[in-house]
């Protein structure tokens, strides 16, 4: 007896949560053979308002967490990714037709880059605070605090290492975000999702839409409640008009990032989502 193949139908990735999209409206995923693998969920304008109210509710949480906290959340991410390590492959394999080696490869490395930057989480602030030359009778103490949210549009020609790559720095800080998967290779961001639901993450610091971004970015450049916009994988998008319209909120931009080093590792990615506070505290004179 011949079993029925279960075509999947996949969610979006809201508020710690998997609910189908507002506008009802589904995109087919299919290999690199072109063969048919799943139905994802096409996020709408509305989607995007309810995915930046989630991130806007988590932030103080999750901002309000100690370094060493985050980064012990950030690296159980880790952990549940190893743990699923040969599902990734295989998705990684049918999507984009490379190599099981290949595959497998990104999956440790996309494993690797969760722990990098999970030990930063409790460093960081070292590193890119100081305290300041003042003259007085005065403490003057620079500290880095997070921005708030951002919005993300992942490399899309890149699958589990692209969305790893663009969302882990942002959450080092205390940052909540809202993501843009690859539309091209929205699979494994699917699956991210569903580790991110299984892991020590509260609900809502990441929300993960699948779709279009040419037609996602725009609401989310625009909207007064998006602290920055991330663009590192727009630039087949008209960036600019993306990056005129966060002018209009007082977003902070992040631009296109192009070539083989495309978001690699780096301290200076987890700063570029922060902002400095400066204290003045009175030098006791007893």
């Amino acid at each position: 007896m011949t079993r029925l193949a279960i075509p999947k139908t996949y969610k979006l990735f809201i508020g710690g949560k998997f609910p189908r999209s507002e506008s009802g409206r589904v995109f087919e995923i299919r290999s690199a053979k072109g063969e048919f693998l799943a139905n994802a969920a096409k996020a709408s304008r509305k989607d995007a308002r309810d995915a930046v109210v989630a991130a806007r509710a988590a932030g103080s949480g999750w901002a309000g967490a100690t370094g060493y906290n985050r980064g012990q959340v950030l690296y159980r991410v880790a952990e549940v990714l190893e743990g699923r390590r040969d599902q990734f492959i295989a998705e990684i394999v049918s999507t984009e037709g490379v190599s099981a080696a290949a595959a497998a490869a990104q999956v440790d490395e996309a494993v690797d880059r969760w722990v990098w930057y999970a030990g930063w989480a409790d460093k960081y602030v070292q590193v890119a605070g100081n305290a300041n030359a003042v003259s007085g009778p005065f403490f003057n103490i620079s500290v880095p605090e997070p921005t708030g949210v951002v919005a993300i549009v992942v490399p899309q020609d890149s699958s589990l290492l692209g969305i790893t790559s663009a969302i882990a720095p942002a959450l080092v800080s205390g940052n909540t975000v809202v993501v843009i998967a690859s539309e091209r290779f929205p699979l494994s961001s699917i699956g991210l999702a569903e580790v991110l639901a299984t892991s020590d993450l509260p609900g809502g610091v990441v929300n993960i839409l699948t779709g279009s971004p040419a037609e996602i970015a725009p609401w989310l450049a625009s909207h007064a409640d998006v602290n920055a916009l991330d663009l590192i994988g727009a630039a087949g998008l008209d960036w600019i008009d993306l990056e005129i319209a966060a002018a209009e909120t007082l977003q902070r931009v992040m631009r296109p990032e192009q070539g083989p080093d495309i978001a690699s590792p780096s301290l200076t990615r987890i700063t570029q989502f922060t902002e400095t506070k400066t204290v003045w505290h009175t030098k006791s004179l007893i």
